[in-house]
């Protein structure tokens, strides 16, 4: 009959042989198996000399044919952590990735001796932004945005399972909701080059949604709309910060139309590999010129 750990060694060579790296693929075969038995890590190591248990062959067979169809392992398994939270994720919504959370870790040390109001997560796709920031700042009230009714239905399911529904409200609109006295805007916009689209692996190119993805000849289109709109609506509130994720080498083209629009560079952030993905700025109040007052 075989051992488990041997259907599991199987498995990681259809997914190599689907070109998958090495190393992923001996994560993914073993995900998916403890996905089908519903055991953790240890008890799949425990039991893996065992024969598997009835049943495991018919439901593990598909998901490793799927994922060797490149299909991403979340999608898959319906669910991704962030944050340390678990998030539903559908090929409605943009898996989230770690260096998003580079955007949470700002905003927690912005506001590390105060409270943000209200925070606006503009592009909210599976909600993770928002719930992760719901949760770190449970005073807070937050607004969720996204264009996609269907990437809405299932950040409202998320902010069920973490209990902020209650504070988030979820709005379909395309960038801003009309608002006032702002604290903290943040976004993971698209920023992928149409042209870089041949490149992307087929995990990507093929199942994430693209109005998630994509942002124009040069990855920028929704930056040039989403930094003169939070600007104006960031007029309405003292001191109000705007975070935002960028795609490599974006950075310096994105700051230059966040100047443009009134806004401030207070901090870039770099993920593991150096690469400057988080954007920090800031909107102030112009400072009243002195001779005007003694007019």
């Amino acid at each position: 009959m075989g051992s488990l750990r041997e259907r599991i060694n199987r498995a990681r060579e259809t997914l190599g042989a689907a070109g998958i790296a090495p190393e992923d693929a001996t994560l993914d075969a073993e995900l998916l198996a403890r996905h089908v038995l519903g055991w953790d890590r240890a008890r799949l190591l425990a039991d893996s000399r065992e024969p598997p248990p009835a049943g495991f062959d018919a439901a593990y067979a598909p998901l490793v044919a799927r994922r060797a169809a490149r299909e991403p392992i979340a999608y898959i398994t319906g669910h991704r952590e962030f944050w340390s939270l678990d998030f539903e994720v559908t090929p409605d919504v943009l898996i989230p990735r770690p260096e998003t959370e580079l955007i949470v870790e700002e905003a927690v040390a912005l506001y590390r001796d105060g409270k943000p109001g209200l925070i606006i997560d503009v592009g909210t796709g599976s909600g993770c932004l928002a719930i992760a920031l719901a949760v770190e700042f449970p005073d807070a009230e937050l607004i969720a945005t996204d264009v996609s009714l269907a990437a809405l239905t299932v950040a409202r399911r998320n902010a069920v399972r973490h209990a902020v529904d209650h504070r988030i409200a979820f709005v379909q609109t395309d960038l801003m909701p009309r608002s006032w006295n702002i604290d903290l805007i943040v976004s993971n916009p698209p920023y992928v080059p149409l042209a870089d689209a041949p490149s992307l692996s087929p995990d990507v190119r093929v199942y994430e949604p693209r109005i998630a993805l994509y942002a124009g000849a040069d990855g920028l289109e929704v930056y040039r709309r989403l930094l003169p709109e939070t600007r104006g609506y960031a007029t309405l509130a003292e001191d109000t910060r705007l975070i935002v994720e960028v795609g490599y080498d974006q950075d310096a083209a994105v700051t230059a139309l966040a100047v443009a629009s009134g806004w401030t560079l207070e901090r870039a952030r770099h993920d593991l590999q150096g690469i400057t993905r988080t954007l920090v700025f800031r909107c102030e109040w112009p400072e009243e010129d002195d001779a005007d007052d003694e007019e």
